[in-house]
């Protein structure tokens, strides 16, 4: 959410951006929130001056009483009611109006950074650097799920008799497999300096509205029934949502955190939860990387957030790549956003395995994080990051670890996690 004062002083950037976005339709909000920033001013001015001329007046009354001016006091106490009516009706209507101005507002995208590509969608998102060489075997390389079947390391049909599409059984060595990556990711993350969290899973509706855009929301989560509570689509808001309404001392920061928790989608809009695969599903688990900063020092950790993600896929001889994000393709939150893919030996094509973005002050300013500096409080930067989440991950991993007699080589950083083998043979 933008500060309303940006707003009113610079409509036309602001109107701009949501072109660049290509959200047209979003432009009347502009004159529609300084409209209402306006009312709410002139409300609240009226009302202050009530306010003001009630408590000089009120001091009259009783000098008033004490000359024998029964009459006069009555008067003034006579208007002193009905200022006060006055002020009731102007607080009423400054709540409506600022209600009106928040969901307007709420809705206006960021601003953009000035080095985002302009594009309407992801097929303009733009391929920054590539890490290690993509591979093509000289053997035929099965589908995931294929793989996993030899090694009796999934039962998606159980799964659907239980749950329906968009779940998995994972067992066995693919299951170990499965736990391995994420307990690899907790160290190596620690090892880069980030603070290890377990966060809770469900978060209230504030939280929600706090962290994210309402087409996501509505994409995404899944509300308790009966409860103000929702299950996380990611870690990022619920640890986000841990620094609301408070106020962090500047030399607390950066704070760098890395959660682990299982992520709940309803995968609303998307292309499909897919029958066989788990590449598109309702539920996974995931290492997450958090970071609270300085406004100045929000760049410098969003370039050091996706180089931890291909770091740690290349410390397990995965090729990936780094691809920018277009204006078109960013959620209204973010600032800037890069997504990491992993090489497809299979596809022979990059799929998407991780998400770095930077929101800026967006999220500070919904949920009110500010820093406690010695020349006054000012508004967070957020930013989040994907490390790995597995099963999506375990795709990338199979197909570039395969052999041609179906076994899987286990890379050495992964090998302590997976005790001390080497090689997973399959069953079949």
């Amino acid at each position: 959410m933008l500060d309303i004062r940006f707003v009113r002083e610079n409509p036309d950037a602001v109107k701009e951006n949501i072109k660049k976005k290509f959200q047209d339709e979003k432009l009347p909000l502009v004159d529609e929130v300084i409209a209402l920033d306006k009312e709410s001013r002139e409300t609240q001015k009226e009302a202050d001056e009530l306010r003001a001329n009630r408590n000089k007046v009120s001091k009259e009354i009783g000098a008033l009483m004490a000359q024998g001016k029964k009459d006069e006091a009555e008067k003034v106490k006579a208007q002193v009611a009905a200022d006060g009516e006055r002020i009731k009706e102007l607080e009423q209507k400054q709540r409506e109006v600022d209600e009106k101005l928040r969901e307007k507002m709420l809705v206006i995208p960021q601003m953009i950074d000035d080095s985002v590509p302009i594009g309407k969608d992801d097929s303009c998102n733009v391929e920054l650097e590539r890490f290690g060489e993509p591979f093509v075997p000289a053997f035929e390389i099965p589908y995931h799920t294929d793989i996993m079947e030899r090694f009796n390391g999934i039962d998606l049909d159980a799964a659907r008799r239980v749950a329906g599409n968009g779940f998995y059984y994972l067992m066995g060595d693919i299951a170990r497999l499965h736990s391995s990556i994420l307990s690899y990711a907790r160290d190596f993350m620690i090892g880069r300096g980030f603070t290890y969290v377990i966060p809770p899973y469900m978060i209230h509706a504030a939280v929600v509205e706090g962290v994210m855009s309402f087409p996501e929301m509505d994409a995404m989560m899944y509300k308790i029934e009966g409860e103000d509570l929702y299950l996380i689509g990611t870690s990022e808001h619920s640890m986000i949502g841990k620094f609301i309404d408070q106020q962090i001392p500047e030399e607390d920061l950066p704070q760098t955190l890395t959660s682990y928790s299982p992520c709940f989608r309803k995968e609303k809009g998307a292309h499909g939860v897919e029958e066989r695969g788990v590449y598109r599903i309702h539920q996974f688990e995931k290492q997450e990387m958090i970071v609270v900063c300085k406004p100045e020092d929000s760049m410098m950790w969003y370039d050091r957030l996706w180089q931890n993600t291909v770091d740690f896929f290349r410390s397990m001889d995965i090729p990936v790549r780094t691809l920018e994000c277009c204006s078109g393709d960013l959620a209204d939150l973010k600032v800037k956003s890069c997504d990491v893919e992993a090489w497809s030996p299979r596809q022979k094509k990059y799929f998407e395995v991780g998400s770095c973005s930077n929101l800026g002050d967006a999220q500070a300013r919904r949920l009110r994080i500010r820093i406690k500096g010695e020349k006054g409080n000012y508004l967070a930067h957020t930013l989040n990051n994907t490390c790995v989440a597995p099963p999506r991950m375990l795709i990338a991993f199979l197909e570039n670890n395969l052999n041609a007699d179906g076994s899987v080589n286990i890379p050495k950083a992964l090998q302590p996690y997976m005790g001390g083998q080497e090689i997973l043979k399959p069953a079949k």
